[in-house]
């Protein structure tokens, strides 16, 4: 991949500003705490001639976990992003008036983990907060449940995870590429689809171990661009056959093709995915991926 000039850093930052202010338009979920720093930025953006910012964005997103018994419960994340960002990471800190301080840096350690792993030079803003909501509650009572857990409890709980992975890529073409996705999807019993043509999008879900197999094998392979979009991790109690199979929202793994139009027909009808998407009850990651609602 080549590398971004500061001035394509600075406009991706800006878009990824403006679809921040136009998904949370209320202040008490996302407060820029220096209007100056983003007008700097705007205007350099924008201007051959001007001079590189003085000072880097900053901005907080209050996010509220979607957990049925805390809705009290709230965490902010102060946010800023440094000018190479999105090639670099973006530094954030997340803070809860429930989280004692070690609680605190095992979740912001985590959050860098998973930002590590699965941004790759992308904007990364939204699923951050994403990994946060998701996330960020299990750490209030972590430190109460770890010490009492034996290392055999331990090693048993780990197998019933069920995780699905909403993968990305700039585009599927390859034939090879698009065999071993299905191969190693029927080999690991994982069920999803795979979107060939440009962008390419892969959905993989079953046991978490196996999905943690998947996607490094999928990794290795030559892309241009390809990074996990959104993860899900749901925790089965007994973590048998049936209750796998019941968290299944696709029976096998399959290629789907939506009309595909464009100069290599590669080009997929992102309305027929949406429709796809919708019939398997995930239509929210349509704006995940997209950054747009569907229709």
């Amino acid at each position: 991949t080549t590398k971004m000039t500061n001035r394509e850093e600075a406009e991706i930052q800006v878009s990824e500003l403006d679809l921040l202010s136009s998904m949370f338009p209320y202040e008490e979920e996302f407060i820029v705490t220096d209007q100056l720093a983003v007008a700097e930025l705007k205007h350099y953006a924008e201007n051959e001639s001007a001079e590189m910012p003085s000072s880097k964005v900053q901005f907080i997103l209050n996010v509220k976990p979607d957990i049925s018994n805390n809705s009290m419960v709230e965490f902010s994340m102060s946010c800023s992003l440094p000018f190479k960002y999105p090639a670099v990471l973006p530094e954030i800190t997340v803070r809860s008036s429930l989280l004692s301080r070690s609680q605190q840096i095992h979740l912001n350690s985590d959050l860098k983990t998973y930002l590590m792993e699965n941004s790759s030079g992308e904007p990364c803003m939204l699923s951050a907060r994403e990994w946060v909501k998701d996330h960020a509650a299990a750490y209030i009572d972590r430190e109460l449940s770890s010490s009492s857990v034996t290392t055999s409890d331990a090693t048993q709980s780990e197998d019933i995870t069920f995780t699905r992975l909403w993968i990305y890529s700039h585009h599927i073409y390859n034939k090879q590429k698009r065999k071993n996705i299905i191969d190693w999807a029927k080999e690991l019993s994982l069920s999803g689809f795979c979107m060939p043509g440009k962008p390419g999008v892969v959905c993989v879900e079953g046991l978490q171990s196996n999905c943690e197999e998947f996607w490094p094998r999928v990794r290795r392979l030559t892309w241009k661009r390809i990074l996990i979009r959104h993860r899900e991790d749901i925790s089965l109690e007994g973590g048998g056959h049936t209750e796998i199979q019941n968290q299944r929202k696709f029976s096998t793994l399959e290629e789907k093709c939506f009309d595909a139009h464009g100069a290599r027909g590669n080009h997929m009808d992102l309305g027929q995915l949406y429709h796809f998407l919708e019939e398997k009850g995930c239509a929210d990651i349509f704006q995940m991926y997209f950054g747009v609602e569907g229709h």
